[in-house]
């Protein structure tokens, strides 16, 4: 289950079209912006970078960073 870690930021290891929890948490924080992403609600990462984003415009900020 995903909701393990309550309030807790979780360590992701990002692969293509999925994750894998490294430690227990709830959430991930945008690299763009700064927003707690609930791991539930996740949809966009890079997997070169290693970062998770909160939609596609980050992902797209961050890619053209």
């Amino acid at each position: 289950m995903l909701m393990t870690g309550s309030g807790r930021a979780a360590r992701v290891h990002y692969l293509p079209g999925t994750f894998r929890l490294l430690s227990d948490g709830d959430h991930v924080v945008c690299a763009v912006t700064g927003a707690r992403i609930p791991l539930h609600e996740l949809r966009y990462w890079s997997v070169e970078r290693q970062e998770p984003y909160v939609d596609a415009e980050a992902s797209l900020r961050a890619q053209q960073r």
